[in-house]
């Protein structure tokens, strides 16, 4: 049997580990793009630490300080940066010249101008595509990849969560986030939402952020409805979030084909990995994490069974704090 496809190992409900203590950025500041683009990032941890990138999720999100906490902050120099659109980043919203290939571009830009050779790169949804991408391009510049509820931006899993699949477990939420689109255009949700959140009118671009938004939120965790983010009831924020999550996908993810991060998963053969995924992940579906794995065989595979897709679940913190502790020793 090949033990690179034995059963993933999983994660126990005791002696988990928890978040590093609240930490405060040493540096902050804007990088200029060459473009319309500035990019607000941190630097958080040790001056003189381990250089790692994190990576937020959406596509759309922004860095908040519970991501500062899943490397000790003693002995990384923790990198964390909003993508173009995002968070502090400006113009807020802004769809211009925003891919996954510019934003491989700012995380090497941001690279540079930290000084910083080769680094950890982690990532969670949208933030493990966008890792994946990076490796893939820049495979010399990373050192280990710590993901979870891995995301390859396939077709299959855009139709799962935003046509036909998650609507079956979540119908109560589903009527939500169908409601404001008329059923003549229920056919093709996210080309009927891109309609919306790329309209004109803002009121618009809200009354549609604020479903997306809430479908996400609905879906997220399976604690419930209390681990949805605050955030996602804040407009401006919604808009951003859901504007630039939906012109992602619509567009593909901008790849070059259906399975491009599978097709050339074979670049991340030497780099060390880590995936942590929740089993009952509806965002995110275990079938990517299991197909990235059998794609790269050499990473380290754990499925946490009391988890959905959060990363602020007891078990997925464990799981990614073991692994962060474990990068420390390359």
């Amino acid at each position: 049997m090949d033990r690179s496809l034995a059963a993933p190992a999983i994660s126990a409900s005791q002696h988990r580990r928890g978040l590093f203590p609240d930490n405060e950025p040493f540096a902050s500041g804007w990088l200029a793009t060459g473009g319309p683009h500035e990019i607000f990032y941190e630097e958080c941890g040790n001056p003189n630490g381990k250089p790692c990138v994190i990576l937020h999720g959406g596509p759309g999100g922004a860095i908040n300080p519970t991501m500062r906490r899943f490397y000790d902050p003693s002995k990384w120099r923790m990198a964390l940066f909003d993508q173009r659109g995002c968070g502090r980043s400006r113009p807020n919203a802004s769809l211009d010249d925003n891919t996954t290939w510019s934003l491989i571009d700012d995380i090497e830009r941001l690279r540079v101008h930290l000084g910083v050779e080769k680094w950890s790169v982690f990532g969670g949804s949208w933030g493990s595509t966008l890792a994946l991408a990076y490796a893939i391009k820049h495979p010399e510049r990373v050192e280990s990849l710590v993901l979870r509820g891995i995301f390859l931006l396939t077709p299959r899993e855009l139709h799962w969560f935003y046509q036909d699949g998650a609507s079956m477990l979540f119908p109560d939420a589903w009527a939500r986030f169908v409601a404001p689109i008329p059923e003549a255009e229920r056919g093709d949700m996210i080309g009927a939402y891109h309609k919306r959140l790329t309209h004109p009118d803002r009121q618009v671009q809200a009354e549609a952020a604020a479903a997306w938004s809430q479908w996400e939120g609905d879906t997220i965790s399976i604690r419930g409805p209390e681990a949805r983010p605050s955030k996602f009831n804040e407009i401006d924020f919604a808009i951003a979030f859901a504007r630039i999550e939906c012109h992602f996908f619509a567009n593909g993810g901008f790849f070059e084909s259906e399975n491009w991060l599978l097709e050339n998963a074979h670049v991340l053969k030497d780099i060390p990995g880590w995936i942590v995924q929740g089993r009952f992940d509806v965002v995110t579906p275990m079938e990517s994490a299991w197909k990235l794995k059998t794609a790269w065989p050499g990473a380290r595979f754990e499925v946490v069974w009391d988890a959905g897709h959060a990363s602020t679940e007891p078990g997925i913190v464990d799981g990614l704090v073991r692994a962060t502790d474990q990068a420390l020793k390359l």
